[in-house]
């Protein structure tokens, strides 16, 4: 207990909380044998060290620690990354702020979660850096470890070769689905990690419960003693249903995939809101940060809000920081009270917002003070097309291209509309065949992209 007194005494730096040990160490040392003028020079090292040795050693550890990450992370950047990324793969704001340095900083290639590819870890194959189907939220590690298992052709043991899952009919029958639990099965299917047994992300997510009852009956009629008479057992259960539903809109499979992700992986919402953006002269972050180098400037950002928090100064004045991000990276802006006054409504999470900053390199970091916010549609209305323009090499995606044009409509009341055009160039007939709809859709950027995703439509131009 005295030692522990004097080890805080040191670690304070109080010269009168040290000077009061020194009498008790100095009478501790002649009860056990040691002289006087010893127990002194002992206790004036501990003094000096307690004046400057703690920091002298820290200064050496951090800098081995610094000179090891900074050679590693230059000479294997992938493996570096996969190393990082598994110390915090519960902490989804800091492997956001990973993902982007290996994307961006360091340019890495990477394969997408995928039941069929990825670990439960993060993990490195052919110099790509294989993303974490542990990293999903609420998703547990344990739970990732039996997709993994179940993918092995032997699934005892762990040095068999990978046996790639045929479908999802073939996912259900060699992983017990009840074991791996519905919620982390959801986020499997909002990751796209199904994509490759089948791309439809909402016919799998919707079809769920049908497959985990499936696979339940599969797994217990294998672990009963019957023996079934078409092979292996389950092979003679009939195969579930899939939900008949089409796949969400590419944006809603955006929103979906930052539920399970907690950033934007595969794409991000204003992708498709660039060109009308720039058009307004809306900058990226990146070209932002550039102009930024040359003195402080006022620039636009687009940008999704991911978070707000907000704080009151000491004057009793209310300010926040905002975190938002666009196609080339996240950032945060700084709000005063005026600005957050008047802006707060366009601050939820989720919402579309171009912002007006004052942008400052300090120390090589760039720094954001926001000015005012506006919704992205509004602006994007200013400068956006007034009609589309579909080509389509199909004629059987025609049907695809109504059914996302009439739900637009359905959900999206209060967007700009405009006439849309189908231009057929189909095999067997000369030339092109322009249709007019005669009926005005939804003609934002959110709609153009949904309908460019769709099998056998070649290009959607505004006009």
């Amino acid at each position: 207990g005295g030692a522990d007194l004097l080890r805080r005494a040191m670690g304070k730096k109080i010269k009168e909380a040290m000077d009061a040990e020194r009498p008790k160490f100095e009478k501790g040392a002649a009860e056990n044998g040691v002289d006087k003028k010893k127990a002194t020079e002992v206790f004036d090292l501990l003094e000096k060290f307690a004046n400057y040795g703690f920091n002298k050693s820290h200064a050496a550890a951090y800098a081995v620690v610094s000179y090891q990450t900074a050679w590693l992370k230059a000479n294997h950047p992938v493996e570096f990354m996969a190393g990082v990324m598994n110390c915090d793969i519960h902490l989804t704001d800091k492997l956001a702020t990973y993902f982007y340095e290996a994307k961006k900083g360091l340019k890495l290639d990477y394969i997408p979660p995928c039941v069929n590819r990825s670990q439960a870890t993060f993990d490195v194959d052919k110099g790509k850096l294989v993303y974490a189907l542990g990293a999903l939220k609420n998703v547990g590690l344990d739970a990732m470890r039996l997709v993994v298992e179940g993918r092995r052709s032997v699934p005892e043991d762990p040095k068999s070769p990978d046996k790639p899952f045929v479908n999802v009919f073939d996912f259900a029958r060699r992983v017990d689905l009840k074991r791996v639990g519905k919620r982390p099965l959801e986020m499997l299917a909002r990751a796209g990690c199904f994509d490759q047994l089948d791309r439809n992300r909402r016919r799998i997510f919707e079809s769920l419960d049908a497959l985990v009852a499936y696979s339940a009956a599969v797994h217990e009629q294998k672990h009963s003693a019957q023996v079934s008479l078409f092979g292996e057992a389950g092979d003679d259960l009939p195969e579930p249903r899939l939900s008949p539903v089409p796949d969400w809109l590419p944006a809603e499979r955006l929103s979906e995939e930052f539920k399970a992700i907690g950033f934007y992986l595969s794409g991000h919402p204003l992708d498709d809101y660039m060109p009308a953006l720039k058009r307004r002269d809306v900058m990226l972050l990146d070209d932002a940060e550039n102009k930024a180098r040359g003195g402080t400037c006022l620039v636009k950002l687009a940008g999704v809000v991911a978070g707000r928090q907000e704080r009151k100064s000491a004057k009793g004045n209310r300010f926040a920081f905002a975190q938002l991000s666009d196609p080339s990276g996240a950032y945060e802006v700084t709000i005063f009270s005026d600005t957050l006054e008047k802006s707060r409504d366009l601050l939820e999470t989720g919402s579309k917002v171009v912002v007006t900053v004052e942008a400052t390199m300090e120390s090589d970091q760039l720094k954001l003070l926001a000015r005012s916010f506006g919704p992205v549609e509004t602006v994007v209305a200013d400068a956006g097309a007034s009609g589309l323009r579909i080509f389509i090499e199909d004629p059987g995606t025609v049907a695809q291209v109504a059914s996302v044009l009439s739900r637009a409509a359905e959900q999206m009341p209060k967007a700009g509309r405009g006439p849309v055009r189908l231009c057929l160039s189909a095999a067997g007939l000369p030339g092109e065949v322009e249709m007019d709809l005669r009926q005005e859709f939804p003609v934002t950027p959110e709609i153009k992209g949904a309908v460019k995703s769709l099998d056998g439509v070649l290009a959607v131009e505004d006009f």
